[in-house]
């Protein structure tokens, strides 16, 4: 096991943070406005972000760096900064964690299919590539790959974020009848993804955190790696015409001891989570 990573969890769950897209709009964010851009648009609304986890109790904290590599980014017209935006969403989270927590900074999907031929495989593991190696230049103690639907892209972003020698965690989307949209199991998406080289296996958002824990369950028996959890705060629905999660801190919370007993060693939210989402599960 990763040094970094087994040093982590010797005493006990380890809370990370919540979502950050949700918290963005909340300060400004345009829907289908580009996140990742307010690296260097707005990096004081996104430092506030990271400081309100770390103030809440996390002892992990993410990057505002989801989207940014450079396929993803083209469609937005960014990919020329694409290193600069990656750099500085580490360095602002890693500013942000002033010594009380960890950054392990995003690296999300390409949004383009590899199954349907929508994008090469080569042209992926060099964009992520690219991206890991600037997030490590940014100060990123190790890299979150994050909500991945197709298990080859998983792979790729996996060896392409273990060659910068930082700690690797993997996530996977299970939210058709408990596998990807690919059919991909939690079973073998933990046996490929550990063979790939990641440090930690887990799942991220697609479903409410009562759906995680059977996922947990299933994750934890097929892999002695260590285990990742970042459920929604409930599925989004549009009230006003505009999306609302309606699971609460506490309800979200009352399921923590369910996954640390499905063997859940990190824990934090996903979409329409916030700092009170994480204050809870700290108590």
């Amino acid at each position: 096991m990763n040094s970094l990573i087994q040093k982590l969890i010797a005493t006990g769950p380890v809370i990370t943070d919540g979502a950050w897209g949700t918290q963005l709009q909340a300060r400004g964010l345009e829907v289908g406005q580009c996140p990742d851009v307010w690296n260097l648009t707005h990096p004081d609304r996104v430092e506030e972000v990271a400081r309100a986890y770390v103030k809440a109790g996390s002892k992990i904290i993410l990057s505002n760096t989801f989207g940014a590599n450079r396929i993803r980014l083209a469609d937005t017209g960014h990919a020329a900064d694409v290193v600069e935006i990656n750099r500085q969403g580490a360095a602002i989270s890693k500013r942000a964690a002033g010594g009380q927590a960890l950054v392990f900074a995003s690296l999300g999907p390409t949004g383009k299919m590899l199954v349907a031929g929508e994008v090469e495989a080569d042209a992926v593991a060099g964009a992520f590539a690219e991206q890991a190696q600037a997030l490590k230049e940014g100060g990123a103690d190790a890299i979150v790959i994050e909500t991945m639907a197709e298990l080859e892209e998983a792979q790729l972003a996996v060896r392409a974020a273990k060659a910068t020698g930082l700690p690797v965690v993997a996530c996977m989307v299970f939210d058709t009848g408990g596998r990807t949209m690919m059919g991909t199991t939690p079973e073998q998406a933990a046996e490929e993804l550990a063979a790939a080289g990641a440090d930690v296996i887990g799942s991220n958002c697609g479903n409410g955190i009562e759906e995680f824990v059977p996922i947990c369950r299933q994750l934890h028996a097929a892999t002695k790696l260590p285990i990742w959890i970042k459920a929604n705060a409930g599925l989004p629905e549009m009230v006003d015409g505009k999306v609302q999660y309606r699971t609460s801190p506490a309800q979200f919370a009352s399921y923590v001891p369910a996954l640390v007993e499905a063997g859940a060693n990190f824990i934090g939210g996903c979409c329409g989570t916030t700092p009170a989402h994480i204050a809870q599960l700290r108590k």
